[in-house]
């Protein structure tokens, strides 16, 4: 396998299913779609937009799964069914995550995680398998792993550990920011207005903070939607423009996100706007 990573991308972390022989069932639990909060909570590193996660699965009993697990808790997920797929959208899309079986059809995802290291990556790895043998763990560390979770195991967590790891490896970020009378609290994932408090859904915060990082700056419809959303996001579908309607609804008057037409938009405070 040839594992190209383009310089400047930011991997975080990887999780490595293995299979060998019969391996037993995951049990999953799930408890429905979550509330607003509840989804703003599960989110990834505090202060980063939705967490993208790349899962690299062949089977199809188990992939759909955690997909679906993984996205209910939040996160913007992409599918690769291979080595070769995985490896072809980790050279033109930026992950923060990676969920992969390590048994795959062309190959044993270990080397893709021996590939990361040798470039200088710094991403996490859970693996996650049904292998609980020392000399399994040991091969795991080895390879470059930071954490190891045995099937069967509860969703809750998994989605706790990647999160737990996600921590771990993140930066120093602004507490806070401010653009006029509108605050976004990081640490909280809370939104006041005028020191009124708002109720946004995690794709609402995840667009408001993008914006606010850049306040005064256009961002694209196209940036947009790779910062919040999955590949999957047609580029020329109007999802960001219903959300930026739904956004500016919620932050009420006066208005503070300018439609650049033809670019994109624009969050400044309106006693700063010519």
């Amino acid at each position: 396998m040839t594992t190209s990573l383009r310089k400047g991308h930011h991997y975080g972390i990887v999780l490595i299913a293995t299979a060998a022989g019969t391996v037993p069932l995951v049990r999953v639990r799930f408890t429905g779609a979550a509330r607003p909060a509840e989804r703003e909570a599960d989110l990834g590193p505090v202060g980063s937009p939705v967490v993208r996660v790349l899962v690299i699965e062949d089977d199809a009993g188990l992939a759909p799964v955690v997909v679906r697990g993984l996205r209910e808790a939040g996160f913007a997920v992409d599918l690769a069914g291979d080595l070769a797929e995985a490896d072809l959208k980790l050279a033109v899309n930026a992950y923060d995550c990676m969920v992969a079986d390590r048994s795959l059809p062309d190959g044993d995802a270990l080397t893709l995680v021996a590939a990361l290291r040798r470039a200088g990556s710094r991403l996490p790895v859970l693996l996650l398998t049904a292998l609980d043998a020392v000399a399994d763990r040991v091969a795991g560390f080895e390879h470059g792993a930071d954490d190891y979770l045995v099937k069967p195991f509860a969703f809750a967590e998994l989605n706790a550990r990647v999160r737990a790891l996600c921590r771990r490896d993140q930066p120093a970020r602004l507490p806070e920011l401010r653009v006029g009378d509108l605050e976004l609290d990081f640490p909280r994932r809370r939104v006041r207005r005028a020191g009124v408090l708002l109720t946004l859904t995690a794709k609402e915060f995840a667009v408001l903070e993008v914006l606010m990082l850049r306040a005064g700056e256009v961002v694209t419809r196209s940036e947009l939607i790779e910062r919040c959303w999955d590949e999957h996001t047609e580029p020329l579908s109007n999802v960001v423009d219903v959300l930026i309607g739904q956004l500016r609804r919620r932050l009420g008057p006066p208005e503070l996100i300018e439609t650049v037409r033809g670019a994109g938009y624009r969050l400044a405070d309106p006693a700063d706007r010519p």
